[in-house]
């Protein structure tokens, strides 16, 4: 995925947001449920209840980016474990996901358990 930043961690949040929430409300996710600072220079992925679609929000060092993708006719292949708040993708992991394969069959992801 091309951006304006190179990022140091991408970040699933696991469990579905409102799609009504945009840059506010997701750094508020970020912030209290991933228990991370919004402002490093990571990724956070998010997905709707429907999982056809996703938002990226991060940090620039000017400002915040939210970036969307709505799938027309498929649904993203997103993790099911109610023990998890957060997975750690890798970028490729991140290019799969977005490419609509299913980013489980193909690399181990790094879980890093966090509490709910």
């Amino acid at each position: 995925m091309k951006m304006f930043i190179e990022p140091s961690d991408i970040y699933m949040h696991i469990e579905a947001v409102d799609f009504r929430k945009s840059i506010n409300g997701l750094v508020v996710v970020v912030e209290q449920q991933l228990e991370l600072s919004p402002l490093s220079d990571a990724l956070f992925v998010f997905s709707n209840k429907k999982r056809d679609k996703l938002k990226i929000l991060y940090w620039d060092k000017t400002g915040f980016a939210l970036w969307y993708k709505r799938l027309e006719k498929q649904r993203f292949k997103w993790p099911k474990d109610d023990q998890l708040s957060r997975l750690v993708l890798s970028e490729q992991q991140l290019n799969w996901l977005l490419g609509g394969y299913d980013i489980i069959g193909h690399s181990p992801l790094t879980y890093q358990a966090v509490s709910l």
